[in-house]
């Protein structure tokens, strides 16, 4: 494993609580890349690509 998906690990019980639509399994498989987890959150919460982006770089930006 990669550090960055170490780190990605242990964020996701985190991204669940902001999202929780999104299933663990689904925040696995984004491996905490922006644009896949913008794509979820845009399918899950009917929100504008750009909407879903700020959300992403919000908690992105506040755990790092």
């Amino acid at each position: 494993m990669k550090p960055a998906d170490d780190v990605w690990q242990k964020r996701i019980g985190a991204a669940h609580k902001v999202w929780s639509k999104l299933s663990e399994s689904e925040l696995k498989k984004s491996a905490g890349e922006p644009a896949k987890l913008s794509e979820l959150v845009q399918q899950r919460y009917s929100v504008s690509r750009s909407d879903a982006d700020k959300q992403v770089k919000n908690f992105i930006d506040n755990r790092s």
